[in-house]
């Protein structure tokens, strides 16, 4: 009878080993399975960033990542996103990608709104439209909101502007922001920068000069646009001081062109001087009511730290070397005048 019994246990212990073995395998398969669903590589090398817009909802992602081909796998990426609840907290951004991230970790960074910010590096923007134009290059934002922000009076004169000086605020610099930062978040850090800016060495400088901060950014920005080189800046600056503290008119060429807002003229005529404008410093005295351009940190600084001389008239020097010949007097400008006239007649510079 026990002769009979062995071979029916043999084939139950078989029975238990091949049992455990399927198991063990099917675990394994499972491990696996997960494992590649949520740890192995998955991005792509197609595209470097994924831009997620203000709104934007998961089908909006899914169909970005699968239109641009970002990732190997679609059904296992719509897996992970159901299972690690993306889907319900999907964040605007701009977000690198790094070939070879799993889902795990790439849905985790969007999940966290890991985004990659965004560098500006601001400098010579001659014009607020054009300003509002190249950011909106950089950011989501749309130009004509942020320019409809700047010319809000109601907005800027909460934080001491007008529509005509609020461009004064934006220091040139570069700055860091996050790709879907809103018009007013991105105005109210550039005021901040602007009042870290005018540190009270500053603002005592331009109070001993009697102008407010916002006017020594418009005279900069006129001494930029007259000065080719930076070390002529200081000289250009102290004698439109002496022709403010005398009354007299700036007459600067680059508020006409300004006024006129043909910016390839080369040689200002007598009709131009004849544009009827704020801005046409020839016409009316003072300061413009705005920035005719971005002033450098350097043409503020040159307005701030201004050279003590008493020149009242300058010419650019006939030699187009961008330096200027000063004067004191109007009978020595002229001639320096006629100099600069005839070089231009020479090369044939009549506009």
């Amino acid at each position: 009878m026990s002769a009979q019994q062995k071979p029916s246990g043999g084939t139950f212990k078989k029975f238990i080993i091949a049992l455990v073995v399927i198991i063990i395998i099917s675990l394994a398969g499972t491990g696996v399975f997960y494992y590649l669903r949520y740890f192995g590589p998955n991005v792509t090398d197609k595209q470097q960033y994924l831009y997620i817009h203000t709104g934007s909802t998961f089908n909006d992602v899914y169909s970005t990542i699968v239109k641009e081909d970002m990732v190997k796998d679609t059904t296992t990426f719509m897996w992970a996103a159901h299972n690690m609840n993306y889907v319900n907290r999907v964040k605007p951004g701009k977000y690198r990608l790094k070939e070879g991230m799993s889902n795990r970790a790439f849905i985790n960074m969007l999940k966290a709104g890991n985004q990659e910010p965004v560098t500006l590096s601001i400098h010579n923007i001659r014009l607020k439209q054009q300003f509002c134009g190249f950011v909106s290059k950089k950011l989501e934002m749309d130009s004509v909101a942020m320019l409809r922000l700047l010319d809000s009076a109601a907005f800027v004169e909460k934080y001491g502007f007008t529509t005509e000086n609020v461009y004064t605020m934006f220091i040139p610099n570069s700055y860091e922001f996050y790709w879907n930062t809103t018009p007013e978040k991105f105005f109210e850090k550039m005021y901040t920068n602007y009042q870290k800016f005018w540190t009270p060495e500053r603002k005592a400088k331009a109070a001993a000069i009697n102008l407010t901060l916002p006017q020594v950014s418009i005279l900069a920005a006129v001494v930029d646009a007259e000065a080719l080189h930076d070390d002529d800046m200081p000289a250009v600056a102290g004698l439109y001081l002496n022709r403010l503290k005398k009354g007299m008119k700036l007459e600067t060429d680059p508020t006409v062109i300004f006024a006129v807002g043909d910016f390839t003229i080369k040689r200002v005529l007598h009709k131009d001087l004849m544009k009827d404008s704020p801005y046409n410093t020839y016409m009316y005295a003072g300061l413009p009511p705005g920035p005719i351009m971005m002033p450098s940190v350097n043409a503020i600084n040159s307005v701030l730290d201004y050279q003590h001389n008493d020149y009242l008239y300058m010419c650019a020097k006939e030699d187009f070397s961008g330096y200027h010949n000063f004067a004191n007097n109007e009978a020595d400008h002229k001639v320096n005048a006629r100099k600069f006239q005839e070089a231009l007649n020479q090369r044939h510079i009549y506009r």
